[in-house]
């Protein structure tokens, strides 16, 4: 399948309320807390997420590698997948986003920041990254989410605890308070060692940024490749006092 605007959800029905939705969390939750000792896997976080939010699910893709859709869409075929177009992706991203469009089950959506790199350019300046990379995510990545994100009940990202610091305590299903829905995290648990395994198992698409020294991608401008023992966000925002682009915080 090739990249789509922007579009609903397939299936056309009246989103439910918070409180329908926050009941659903609750329940997976209490129903986790009932057995700490079995932690689910990622097929079963999907096969829960593809059952609850059938037709009102949405990926969240960063194209460093199609784990996350792969799972998913084997229990919900035809999933949207959010790719957020910011204009300044590494070519490889662009590439490894078209093969899984084609390879996979799933809709893919480009997410559209309001301008242009060019429109934004003339407002701001050029380079508005290399002085305020908060702003510069602000308008291309968090705010066209926003946008998007309520056109469903929950959506799924590929956030793990492995990632550093302020993702160590994700959880594999929580309310999203801040986005007004439910956020799932299959891979939570995961080791990035594991992505690569599951990855070469399945022969999903990976990236090859990942080969070449970048555990973390993110647009080019903004990310370098990380030495041996770093963390692996390291390489995104260097010389800023920045790990995250306000997606997931």
């Amino acid at each position: 399948m090739s990249a789509v605007p922007l579009a609903t959800p397939k299936v056309p029905r009246k989103r439910r309320s918070d409180a329908e939705l926050k009941a659903i969390v609750d329940d997976f939750n209490a129903t986790l807390a009932a057995d700490p000792e079995h932690e689910p896997t990622a097929d079963e976080v999907a096969a829960w997420a593809a059952f609850h939010f059938d037709g009102t699910l949405a990926v969240a893709c960063s194209m460093a590698d199609a784990v996350l859709p792969h799972v998913v869409s084997r229990f919900a075929p035809g999933v949207d997948v959010l790719f957020l177009e910011t204009g300044y992706h590494f070519s490889d991203t662009i590439v490894t986003r078209d093969i899984v469009a084609e390879d996979l089950p799933i809709t893919l959506v480009n997410v559209m920041p309001e301008l242009t790199v060019a429109e934004q350019d003339e407002k701001y300046g050029p380079r508005l990254y290399e002085r305020d990379p908060a702003l510069c995510c602000q308008m291309r990545k968090v705010e066209p989410l926003a946008r998007t994100l309520p056109l469903y009940e929950a959506w799924v990202t590929g956030v793990r605890r492995d990632e550093g610091p302020t993702r160590a305590d994700t959880p594999l299903v929580t309310w999203d308070a801040k986005n007004g829905l439910v956020k799932i995290n299959p891979l939570a648990a995961w080791t990035f060692d594991e992505v690569l395994a599951y990855a070469g198992e399945h022969r999903v698409e990976v990236n090859s940024l990942l080969s070449d020294g970048y555990p973390s991608i993110g647009c080019e401008p903004c990310t370098r490749r990380v030495e041996p023992g770093e963390d692996p966000r390291a390489g995104r925002w260097a010389g800023f006092a920045k790990t995250e682009c306000g997606l997931h915080t």
